[in-house]
């Protein structure tokens, strides 16, 4: 039953999911996001632009979707309603307790994260994370890094996301943006994990009293990219 349905949502991915989304999707990776960030810097550095990215960390993500909205989601993104109740019977009734050192708690219904280790919540979460991307704007937005008569402000793998623009002003505001839509959905940016990088002039951030650490190198899974406010960028 699981694989049947992992084979519709897959179908529905395939259509919804722009390029940038590079998650738990057939024959992509890690390594194609990474290759595409060192392209972008690469090409910043060929045209002299300024680049500024914000690596986006997001607090618990798996564990926050909120199941009820969860559901609405799939119904605006056109997931059919009998898929949708098939899944919506899969997440009924859970409940759980919690053993602390002075005995259990009553048990409560989990109405938040998607199955850890089920083959359906890559899909899932995939389809969550889109609709905030959607809403947010991004694939119309102007802000951007324009290479070779193409806009991206964006990349992502899973709930891994990396904002990119020209200007440091841009590159905020598309961040609030994000962080306001990923609330709606109960979604929380970890501001702590949050990292900026940049080679162009950079002040100081501070977002719900606490400050984004600024980098001039940032480690991506076996690659470490660099910016340094020379506008030399290097991998």
């Amino acid at each position: 039953m699981l694989r049947i349905l992992q084979a519709r949502l897959q179908q529905y991915m395939k259509r919804e999911l722009p390029v940038v989304q590079a998650g738990f999707r057939k024959g992509r990776g890690t390594r194609d996001q990474i290759a595409n960030i060192h392209w972008i810097i690469e090409k910043a550095r060929e045209f002299q632009k300024n680049i500024y990215f914000c690596f986006i960390d997001y607090a618990k993500a798996i564990n926050c979707v909120d199941h009820n909205k969860l559901w609405k989601i799939l119904q605006e993104m056109g997931i059919p309603d009998h898929l949708t109740c098939l899944l919506r019977n899969l997440y009924a009734g859970q409940e759980a307790t919690v053993r602390t050192g002075h005995g259990t708690t009553d048990w409560f219904q989990i109405e938040r994260g998607v199955h850890q280790g089920c083959i359906l919540s890559p899909c899932l979460f995939n389809l969550d994370a889109e609709y905030i991307m959607r809403n947010t704007g991004l694939e119309e937005a102007q802000a951007g890094i324009k290479i070779a008569w193409r806009n991206i402000n964006n990349l992502r793998y899973a709930d891994d996301t990396t904002l990119m623009t020209e200007g440091e002003e841009e590159l905020k505001s598309l961040l609030m943006k994000v962080k306001e839509e990923s609330e709606k959905v109960g979604l929380k940016v970890n501001i702590q994990k949050m990292k900026i990088m940049a080679s162009g002039p950079i002040t100081s951030w501070e977002i719900d009293g606490e400050m984004v650490e600024t980098v001039s190198d940032f480690f991506l899974g076996g690659v470490q990219n660099h910016c340094s406010h020379d506008g030399d960028c290097s991998h």
